[in-house]
């Protein structure tokens, strides 16, 4: 058996997945299988074909940290393993590799963030539109974790599940409005991590409140209650984008200051250039000296 010392993390975090397959079907160790796909994944494979070609191209690689007793599995091994296997079990085997592999550091943004999969539904066979709810990692741009739900509205019972599958201490999350939910955010704060929240029509009260302690702001009627301020520009595609945000303290009379206990910020996102749009304005939510953090797409879309 060839040493595996070169690829500990992956065939150690994968090691206890449970076997789908009966004894007399084994022809190649569940580990092989697994170590294959998800390689070819990483390297562009999208279905079972590609990882087959890959595993076949990389074969001599592959023996030096997998056993590969007979060979590279066929596609239709890789598609039988994986019908079999419990995509929960994967998933959380997935998650906890990925974190390895990408160590969120003090201060890391997760963008949490659902989408509807295009061309996803089959109305013919009574198949609705795939919804995904991601955890993304801004700083090393990678997919922490997901969860598929059943409807673009079971997208907030979905965001606590997926958080309790990450490491997130330390970290600041970032939710769109949709999301921003008291249970939440106590569920960010109970695993250390803080976050930001954009702010819209789903709170009517609680944003008509913030939008005046901003313009008490401008008019430099509470300039002392603010904690800081800051400045951003990015050219892109013949597009500037200039940012200015502010972040104040969040008076206790506030609608749901004791469940949110929150800091407040309020950004201004202004195009310029071809295409050019009206200047847009972003409310937000949070712990802590967040305003950064506006510059996070998700939040003023």
């Amino acid at each position: 058996m060839p040493t595996r010392s070169k690829m500990p993390s992956l065939l150690e975090y994968f090691a206890d997945l449970p076997e789908p397959r009966i004894d007399r079907c084994k022809k190649h160790a569940l580990i092989d299988i697994i170590a294959i796909a998800i390689l070819a994944s990483i390297c562009g494979a999208e279905h079972f074909t590609e990882m087959e070609e890959f595993g076949i191209r990389k074969q001599d690689w592959l023996k030096s940290f997998l056993e590969l007793k007979n060979g590279i599995p066929t596609h239709d091994t890789f598609a039988r393993v994986f019908a079999a296997l419990k995509p929960s079990a994967f998933q959380e085997r997935f998650v906890r590799w990925v974190q390895a592999v990408a160590t969120a550091t003090e201060g890391e943004v997760v963008a949490i963030d659902g989408k509807t999969a295009r061309r996803a539904h089959n109305k013919g066979a009574g198949v609705g539109a795939l919804h995904l709810v991601s955890a993304w990692a801004t700083r090393n741009r990678l997919v922490l974790g997901q969860i598929k739900v059943d409807e673009k509205s079971n997208e907030i019972t979905a965001v606590p599940e997926l958080l309790r599958l990450l490491e997130i201490k330390g970290c600041i999350v970032t939710v769109d409005a949709l999301n921003t939910q008291k249970d939440i955010a106590e569920e960010i704060r109970e695993q250390g991590a803080d976050y930001v929240m954009a702010l819209k029509e789903n709170h009517p009260k609680l944003r008509w409140e913030v939008e005046g302690i901003f313009e008490a702001v401008a008019e430099n009627d509470n300039a002392d209650h603010v904690i800081s301020t800051t400045e951003s520009a990015e050219t892109n595609h013949g597009r500037t984008e200039t940012r200015r945000c502010w972040s104040v303290e969040a008076p206790s009379w506030l609608t749901g200051f004791a469940e949110w206990r929150v800091s407040l910020s309020h950004g201004i996102f202004h195009n310029s250039g071809e295409g050019a749009s009206c200047p847009t304005l972003v409310h937000a939510i949070g712990l802590g000296d967040v305003e950064p953090m506006l510059g996070d797409p998700e939040l003023s879309a």
